[in-house]
């Protein structure tokens, strides 16, 4: 589930374009390396999963599987989409972030 912060973040992030998504042009970035973070939601497609983190680490973008489209699409204001890019390494620094902390509050509790 994401955090009302994590929510806050990807939607300021989408808001102010530097959050892209869908699979050929989250790839397109990560090539370029014009992405700064690549987030695949956690019910995407175990081939689309595969794909963009191998792709994702043959370039050295950051990659995480992380949340479920659904909730992802609807803070971001996208259609259902399973894959992010965020393209400005200042939101991907604070989204990272906050998807660490979430992670290892989930583990304590």
């Amino acid at each position: 589930m994401l955090s009302d912060k994590l929510s806050g973040y990807l939607g300021f992030a989408a808001r102010a374009r530097k959050l892209q998504t869908g699979y050929n042009t989250v790839l397109g970035l990560v090539e370029k390396r014009k992405a700064k973070l690549v987030i695949v939601a956690e019910d995407a497609a175990e081939g689309t999963r595969d794909k963009i983190s191998s792709k994702s680490r043959s370039h050295s973008v950051p990659c995480v599987v992380f949340g479920e489209s659904d909730e992802m699409s609807h803070v971001t204001g996208t259609g259902k989409t399973t894959v992010f890019a965020v393209i400005d390494g200042d939101f991907a620094k604070v989204i990272s972030g906050e998807i660490d902390r979430i992670r290892s509050e989930g583990e304590i509790r």
